[in-house]
């Protein structure tokens, strides 16, 4: 869908601006000046594009409108965005408004680019041990039902986790958190979904919580009982639904252990039918909706993930025309994972191209897990998205921050650096934002910031 006032190389981050390039918070004067004045920023990505927030996540040409700025300062209040624009602009702005005082911190960029902290929207970083043997039996020529048959898989790490305690969990996923933080990552979701009973879904949730506090993340919590039907339902999947929908749901609303309920909806796992059960009931309970869906099979996931107001649908490898048509129609936010694809090493990804092209709200994560995707660095994701499911490093980078946002429900609090969202961003150790993608592999975080709060900040070029 083309926005009006999108430039024809949109999908390169650029667009026509009808108006000012300055972006200043309303009442800036209220409170006083800045704590942090970032200054000699050679490329800025607000991702703030003003005449197309009110359209929801961005959708078509309007996922390359980065809101660039070039020669920009970036002005930070009580840990909110307090002002973007050309550095001159700014500081006029602010000596009128908010003016510069003995209080405020000054860091000089040195040239270099900003973009806002990475939203990664699925991931498993609650677990014990890695899984690299599996990794090998893959290399060797099984499939990943074959392993799961074999009780490897997703069992694998129930029987593992079930066997540690909170605080051993905490400390394992919050050594990862802090990893993902110097890759870029601010805003993370947690699932659940290694545990697969009561007590141990709520000790992986506590331990997740727990986990990003320590590590200086912001967390979304997922609730994913229905990940897999633990050996002792094996035979009685019914009523492990039931076990969900009856008990494991209700205490995690009751004890406010997690924001979300996803499901993984596949003719193997939880079919369309109790897929649904298990999704209804968690709405009922106040939960947020996602759903694992038309990974493994074109199952009518992503379709019942619209129907039923989900914020997003993931996976979607094999999803299928009406699949597409059905998130293009709808809110629902369609979460890409090319980092499983390249770790089980298939051949086809998720079709972005003609999802972008049919206007679905494109989202880009690690889905960081010990079993089929241990990359955690959103800057590789990145990279895969673009060479290998054609998404240009502008519509990667909105996939991967504002869109993520959007799937997650954050959209009001990060993903973008728009005047007064949490000031969450990222340094980076070179001048242009598509170094990211085309440096494959090189971490290219030179600072990162949460809250506008120093978290790593490397010396200049």
């Amino acid at each position: 869908m083309k926005h009006a006032h999108d430039s024809h190389d949109a999908r390169d981050g650029r667009r026509a601006h009808d108006g000012p390039l300055l972006h200043l918070l309303p009442g800036a004067g209220d409170e006083g000046g800045p704590d942090l004045l970032m200054t000699g920023i050679g490329q800025l990505c607000t991702l703030h594009v003003p005449e197309l927030e009110a359209a929801g996540p961005r959708r078509g040409t309007g996922l390359g409108a980065l809101g660039l700025v070039d020669g920009a300062a970036l002005a930070v209040r009580n840990g909110r965005v307090l002002a973007t624009g050309p550095q001159s602009e700014v500081l006029a702005a602010l000596a009128q408004a908010a003016p510069v005082g003995p209080r405020t911190r000054v860091v000089d960029a040195g040239g270099r680019a900003v973009i806002p902290g990475f939203v990664d929207p699925h991931t498993h970083a609650v677990f014990g041990r890695w899984r690299q043997d599996e990794y090998e039996r893959r290399v060797r020529g099984e499939t990943y039902l074959e392993i799961a048959a074999a009780g490897g898989g997703i069992n694998a790490s129930v029987r593992d986790l079930r066997g540690r305690d909170e605080d051993e969990l905490c400390a394992l996923a919050a050594s990862r958190l802090g990893e993902m933080l110097s890759w870029g990552t601010t805003t993370v979701e947690i699932k659940s979904g290694y545990g697969l009973s009561p007590d141990d879904e709520a000790k992986m949730l506590r331990a997740a919580r727990r986990a990003a506090r320590e590590a200086g993340l912001d967390a979304v919590l997922t609730c994913l009982a229905a990940h897999e039907v633990p050996p002792e339902y094996r035979d009685r999947r019914d009523q492990y639904v039931q076990l969900i929908v009856d008990t494991i749901l209700p205490r995690v609303a009751r004890e406010g252990l997690a924001d979300r309920c996803d499901v993984f909806c596949e003719p193997t796992v939880f079919d369309l039918a109790q897929s649904e059960t298990i999704l209804r009931r968690a709405a009922e309970l106040g939960l947020q909706l996602t759903v694992h869906a038309d990974e493994l099979e074109p199952f009518g996931g992503a379709a019942l993930a619209a129907r039923l107001g989900a914020a997003s649908a993931d996976h979607l490898i094999r999803i299928d025309e009406a699949g597409r048509a059905a998130l293009a129609a709808s809110s629902t936010v369609a979460v890409l994972l090319p980092g499983t694809v390249f770790t089980l090493g298939l051949k086809a990804y998720a079709p972005a191209r003609a999802m972008v092209d049919d206007g679905c709200a494109v989202a880009l994560a690690t889905d960081f897990n010990p079993g089929s995707c241990p990359i955690l660095a959103m800057p590789l994701i990145l990279a895969i998205a673009c060479t290998q499911m054609r998404l240009t490093p502008a519509e990667a980078l909105t996939a991967a921050t504002l869109n993520a946002a959007w799937a997650l429900g954050r959209q009001d609090v990060c993903g973008s650096l728009a005047p007064g969202k949490r000031a969450d961003f990222v340094l980076l150790d070179g001048p242009d934002f598509r170094l990211v993608p085309y440096r494959a592999g090189h971490n290219p975080v030179a600072g990162v910031f949460v809250g506008g709060q120093e978290i790593i900040l490397n010396p200049g070029p």
